[in-house]
């Protein structure tokens, strides 16, 4: 009776630990975007035209340098700030390597607290958020020998969603290290565009803002298209890598 007892306050300690991990976890996704969204639309105002964000951060001067670092972070925590146009307002602002710096801190900064978080949260609450078949399959795929290529690839091909994989890889057997060297050069030719684009319309060059887009979007498509030639390719050198390894230990 007395070990029955025990395993039953175990489950219900679990239990109620999962609750509260998911209570969390949908506060920071969910009700955060909708408390800024119901409650502070001035502020989602002033990003809604490139006049009134360089007034934004001219009127902030030194601060903003913080709040488009802490905007970045939040952007990959929960994603309720477009990435790309938040690194167009880095190029406008900043300019394409002062841009470039501050992009990728706030990327690292962000990506090591989801990593983090999703590992604290644990499997079941992502299940009930983002599913158990999505969360099981990107799993399988970071966990597998091609872990380290598709995770790279996910990152590297724009327009790929790349929320899921931040909480998956916290959860893989994918160590932080190689997850952050693999997404943070893997994001590196998104945010350089991005950023290119923003500081070309930042100094008038509209032609060159076009073209820069046109050639973006045929880059995209084209990963699209050969993206399982270009994963097997990989996966060929990584198998042609192993062996030889093998063959020298």
């Amino acid at each position: 009776m007395l070990a029955e007892k025990k395993k039953q306050i175990r489950n219900e300690v679990k239990l109620v630990s999962a609750l509260l991990k998911f209570t969390l976890l949908v506060a920071i996704i969910v009700v955060i975007p909708l408390y800024l969204w119901f409650f502070h639309q001035d502020v989602i105002q002033e990003f809604s035209s490139i006049d009134k964000v360089k007034a934004f951060f001219a009127h902030y001067h030194t601060e903003s340098i913080f709040i488009y670092l802490g905007l970045q972070i939040v952007q990959i925590i929960i994603s309720i700030i477009p990435g790309q146009e938040l690194q167009m307002v880095a190029g406008l602002v900043y300019g394409l390597w002062p841009g470039f710096l501050l992009s990728m801190i706030g990327a690292f900064v962000g990506s090591t607290i989801t990593y983090y978080l999703a590992g604290f949260l644990g499997r079941d609450a992502l299940h009930i958020l983002f599913g158990k078949r999505h969360i099981d399959e990107y799993l399988a795929k970071i966990n597998s020998k091609k872990g380290f290529v598709l995770v790279f690839l996910i990152y590297l091909i724009p327009g790929v969603p790349k929320d899921l994989c931040n909480y998956a890889a916290g959860l893989s057997h994918m160590k932080i290290k190689a997850f952050l060297v693999l997404s943070m050069i893997g994001r590196i030719p998104g945010i350089l565009g991005s950023l290119i684009i923003g500081a070309e319309i930042g100094e008038g060059n509209y032609i060159s803002v076009v073209v820069i887009s046109v050639v973006a979007i045929i880059l995209f498509l084209l990963g699209v298209k050969f993206h399982s030639k270009i994963s097997h390719l990989l996966d060929t050198v990584y198998d042609k890598l192993s062996i030889e390894k093998n063959k020298a230990n």
